[in-house]
């Protein structure tokens, strides 16, 4: 079989990981406080605090306690889902006011378009939320790239280290594991997307080999139909 569909990774793939941690965590965590106070009793906001205290087995904590506990999550990295939807929220209005600008690598950019051209499907597959992930795209420093994409898929799948979450992805995009391409710079996630039957291509942009995986440098030196 063919490949049909490219499920690509952010952070590290499309996108440099200095971007996520130098430029986008640290606007959600200056910007981040005074959003949830604001925004407090705003459904979609109240929903994700709500989450915030189930998640952290704090049904009573107030603003103030649920805001420490964010910038705790986003100090330590940690992928949950309530965080990444409301740094999301923040990062809109950061993209909105011209603040912020997606980075896309230009390799990915121009090999995204041809794909696209050529009558690829293309999703994303990021842990950073549905919305934070069309942000990136669509006010990149390349133009509006939403177009090119068919879908967006973020933990809500499932963990990007779990082989379920790429059977999820597979059953959603409906075509066989087999005509997935997956690319990520991370090889656990290879590995599990590879076990769910997919695909994969690794991304080592400073050199290197993700082990048991085809890698390549850059998006130039990925060819879709040699899978």
């Amino acid at each position: 079989m063919s490949i049909k569909v490219i499920l690509t990774d952010i952070e590290g793939t499309t996108s440099a990981v200095s971007f996520v941690f130098d430029v986008l965590f640290p606007y959600a965590a200056k910007h981040l406080p005074d959003f949830v106070r604001q925004n407090a009793s705003r459904a979609d906001v109240a929903e994700q605090l709500d989450a915030v205290r189930r998640d952290s087995s704090e049904p009573a904590a107030d603003v103030e306690r649920v805001v420490e506990i964010l910038l705790s999550w986003i100090a330590e990295d940690r992928k949950a889902t309530p965080l990444k939807a409301l740094q999301g929220m923040v990062w809109a209005q950061g993209y909105q006011a011209g603040q912020l600008k997606g980075h896309v690598y230009p390799d990915a950019v121009e090999a995204l378009r041809r794909w696209h051209a050529a009558g690829y499907q293309l999703f994303v597959y990021s842990s950073g939320s549905i919305q934070a992930q069309k942000l990136i795209f669509g006010c990149s420093e390349a133009g509006d790239l939403t177009p090119l994409f068919s879908g967006y898929f973020d933990t809500t799948s499932g963990p990007k280290r779990e082989a379920q979450s790429y059977r999820n992805i597979q059953q959603a995009v409906a075509v066989e594991p087999e005509e997935i391409l997956f690319l990520s710079d991370i090889v656990e996630e290879l590995d599990a997307a590879q076990s769910a039957g997919l695909q994969t291509c690794g991304l080592a942009r400073e050199g290197g080999e993700l082990a048991g995986h085809v890698t390549v440098d850059s998006f130039t030196g990925i060819e879709p139909e040699a899978f």
